[in-house]
């Protein structure tokens, strides 16, 4: 096979692999969508006073990032099961498509498309129930009250920290080599050595910084000049890596179909 890329005939490979893939994918985001509403549901509803609001909804950021982990693994992992079972990868390797375009459309579905659907009906889900509760409370008499709090319906702290666009790539491209490189279980044994690795990168992280910053008074008070920095150098780590894994997994599936 020609491992050059053909507009068409990746065309004809994401149409293919829809049809074998989208059922699943469809699926698990009613299920997400049920999970959203129950959970705001089971959280927000009834809500007797106004002073609830802010502590209550302080479960968004928590259930976007854990939830939207899960979502995003499992997607990848279900759509690169075949390739470490010798007996179901041959079907998928066979496909008349180059290797890139195989793997350009892996990426596609588990780390663009599984992305943007989840954070969409995430915030659709949010906007409904948020919605609700300002309408609720604007048309009762605790007016006042409500205009005091309004701003925390806005507060997503996630969304100004850098590195968070990166983990769906890191996530996806680890998935995806732990699929490949496992022959059994590998969701399992890949989150498996995610811990580990988190685990160990974390202490590497605690310790560095204990060392380098031990014993030094912090100067600058109300300068984001380091944060920014921080945030920017984390982003540029975790993309490479994220490319790097990419790399591996490419040369993997080669290997694969040879």
């Amino acid at each position: 096979m020609n491992n050059t890329f053909n507009i068409h005939r990746f065309n004809l490979l994401l149409k293919r692999q829809w049809l074998e893939f989208g059922k699943i994918f469809l699926i698990t985001l009613v299920i997400a969508v049920g999970i959203f509403v129950a959970f705001y549901g089971f959280t927000l509803l009834p809500l007797q006073t106004i002073s609830e609001i802010p502590y209550r909804l302080r479960f968004r950021e928590p259930l976007y990032l854990i939830f939207g982990f899960l979502f995003i693994s499992i997607i990848a992992s279900a759509y690169f099961a075949h390739l470490g079972q010798k007996s179901k990868a041959i079907i998928d390797l066979l496909i008349p498509a180059s290797t890139l375009e195989k793997f350009l459309a892996g990426i596609l579905f588990t780390s663009i498309l599984s992305t943007l659907s989840f954070t969409l009906l995430f915030y659709l889900t949010d906007f409904a129930f948020i919605g609700y509760i300002k309408t609720h409370f604007q048309n009762s008499k605790n007016v006042e009250d409500f205009e005091n709090i309004k701003g925390f319906f806005t507060q997503n702290d996630f969304r100004n920290f850098l590195p968070f666009y990166a983990m769906p790539l890191v996530v996806t491209s680890v998935f995806m080599l732990g699929s490949i490189y496992f022959n059994r279980f590998h969701y399992i044994k890949t989150s498996i050595c995610i811990m580990l690795f988190g685990g160990m990168l974390t202490y590497i992280l605690s310790k560095t910084s204990d060392i380098l910053f031990s014993g030094k008074i912090q100067t600058g008070m109300g300068n984001n000049h380091g944060k920014d920095n921080f945030e920017w150098i984390a982003l540029i780590i975790l993309l490479t890596f994220s490319l790097i894994t990419w790399a591996i997994s490419y040369v993997r599936l080669k290997e694969k179909e040879v």
